[in-house]
């Protein structure tokens, strides 16, 4: 049986009949009570955030979870189209599934998270870095280099990054997937 000692960033519990992911937690103590653990946590089936406490010790119920790797397809009104890598099958998510859709190109591999008791789909997500492809930017000014100076940037699937201004149009670009932050230059 796990207890809040096994609590990780990432891990999905059963709590009140419904499946949650850890978003953040952390531990309260105070001088003469027990220590308590909090967590944010982000409902699976519709994406509501919430906040739960628990006393140091206490049961935890995580949820077996496996990840897959697909292929993004397209989204239309029905929801996000992706093929599996393995056996080629198609499935469909609503957007509340679909972590930061913002990011998705065409082709772009991602990772199904599948709950094990039931089989079911119950999220998926990009790769921690991808590379994507500016579309447009302001020409950045010669020699304004002195600070981290940063600049807007729209990419290929019209998600807008802060990049710094020696970025040009047309250039691939490595950013983080979860926090939208520009890394590097792809050469």
């Amino acid at each position: 049986m796990a207890t809040t000692a096994d609590m990780r960033m990432g891990i999905i519990l059963k709590l009140n009949e419904g499946l949650y992911q850890v978003v953040d937690f952390g531990q309260n103590k105070t001088a003469r009570a027990g220590a308590k653990i909090w967590a944010k946590l982000k409902s699976v089936e519709t994406g509501k955030n919430i906040e739960h406490t628990w006393n140091s010790g206490d049961a935890i119920f995580p949820v077996r979870v496996e990840k897959h790797p697909y292929q993004y397809l397209y989204h239309d009104d029905t929801g996000y189209h992706f093929m599996s890598v393995e056996t080629y099958e198609q499935i469909s998510l609503d957007k509340n599934k679909v972590e930061h859709p913002e990011f998705y190109k065409d082709g772009q591999e991602c990772f199904m998270l599948i709950n094990t008791d039931t089989e079911q789909p119950m999220s998926v997500e990009l790769p921690d870095k991808i590379e994507l492809k500016i579309t447009y930017t302001e020409p950045g000014l010669r020699g304004d280099t002195a600070t981290k100076a940063l600049k807007s940037a729209t990419v290929e699937t019209g998600a807008t990054v802060m990049v710094p201004l020696f970025v040009d149009n047309d250039e691939l670009i490595r950013i983080n997937a979860h926090t939208g932050e520009y890394i590097e230059r792809v050469k």
